[in-house]
C-alpha cells in the first residue's frame, strides 16, 4: 500500500490488489475517512458491477474509487452519476485525444467506445451518522477488455490507443475535481446536463425500458432537469424514466443502465 497526493492534491491509497476499490473505500469511511480521498488498485479480486454482479479487474486496466462525504444535498445526489460520468470522458479525451469523436455517454453514467462499453462506473452510498459516505468506483479498460458477454465491450488498447493506467489516473482526478466545482454540490447541475447532453448516445433514436413490471418502448428524447430520461411512447406522452434497464432495440440485450446511486460495472 502506498499513500501520497494525487493531481490536484487529493489524496491517494495505492494498492496492488484489493477485492473492491469501492469496498476500501467505504471501510475507511466507517473508519472516519471523510475524503476526499483516491483508492486504486492494480488488480481487483471481487470487482462488482450493478446489482451485484462480477466485474472482470485483471492488471493493466485502470481500478479506482473516490470518496466523497456530504458531496451535496440528499436531493441531488442521484445527479453524482452524471458528474462522474463527464469527468471520465474529459480524462480519456485527455489521454486518447485521437478518439473523441467516438466517445459517447450512455444514460446514465457508462462511456461507450464506437458503441461498446469502455468503462464501468459504480457508485455507492452509505450512512453515517448524520452524514452521508459515497464511494464513485470507476473500471476504465486500458489494456484489455473482457470477452463473451451479451453486450459489447471494448478497451483502449483495441483502438490503438497506449495508455498506462497511472497517467489515466492523473487525468481522471485533475477531471473529477473540475467535474465536482462545476456541479457545486448540485448548484450546477444545468451545466452539467447540457454538456452530458452533447455526448450522449442515443439521443433521438428508438430505445425499450425494461421496468420492473413492465417494459415501455419510445423515442430517448432528452433528459429532464433532475437528470431523468425522457421517453416519447408511441402515442405522444412522455414518460420520465428514473431507473430501468434500457436497450437500444428490442433485439439488443445491452442494458444502458439507470439513475440511482449505482451505475454501470466496477
Amino acid at each position: 500500500m502506498q499513500l501520497h497526493a494525487g493531481a490536484e492534491a487529493i489524496r491517494r491509497i495505492a494498492f496492488e490488489t484489493r477485492g473492491s476499490t469501492n469496498v476500501e473505500a467505504l471501510t475507511h469511511a466507517r473508519a472516519g475517512e471523510r475524503g476526499p480521498l483516491w483508492v486504486t488498485a492494480v488488480r481487483q479480486t471481487a470487482g462488482r458491477g450493478r446489482r451485484g454482479s462480477a466485474w472482470t479487474s485483471e492488471p493493466g486496466n485502470l481500478y479506482a474509487s473516490l470518496l466523497l462525504t456530504d458531496p451535496a444535498p440528499a436531493a441531488h445526489l442521484p445527479e453524482l452519476c452524471f458528474v462522474v460520468a463527464l469527468g471520465v470522458l474529459d480524462a480519456a479525451t485527455a489521454v486518447a485525444p485521437q478518439l473523441a469523436a467516438v466517445l459517447k455517454l450512455k444514460w446514465p453514467n457508462d462511456l461507450l467506445l464506437e458503441g461498446a462499453k469502455l468503462v464501468g462506473i459504480l457508485i455507492e452510498a452509505e450512512s453515517h451518522g448524520e452524514s452521508t459516505a459515497v464511494a464513485a468506483g470507476i473500471g476504465i479498460n486500458c489494456a484489455h477488455h473482457p470477452s463473451g458477454l451479451a453486450y459489447p465491450v471494448t478497451s483502449l488498447a483495441a483502438h490503438g490507443a497506449a495508455v498506462m493506467p497511472d497517467d489515466l489516473f492523473q487525468a481522471l482526478s485533475r477531471a473529477m475535481m473540475q467535474r465536482l466545482a462545476q456541479w457545486n454540490r448540485g448548484t450546477g447541475f444545468a451545466g452539467i446536463r447540457a454538456e452530458w447532453l452533447k455526448h450522449a448516445a442515443g439521443i433521438g433514436g428508438d430505445i425499450v425500458v425494461r421496468l420492473p413490471d413492465r417494459e415501455l418502448s419510445g423515442r430517448f428524447e432528452t433528459l429532464d432537469r433532475m437528470g431523468r430520461l425522457m421517453l416519447r411512447l408511441p402515442a405522444g406522452k412522455l414518460e420520465a424514466i428514473t431507473v430501468g434497464e434500457v436497450f437500444a432495440t428490442p433485439t439488443r440485450l445491452a442494458p444502458l443502465a439507470g439513475l440511482p446511486l449505482s451505475g454501470g460495472g466496477k
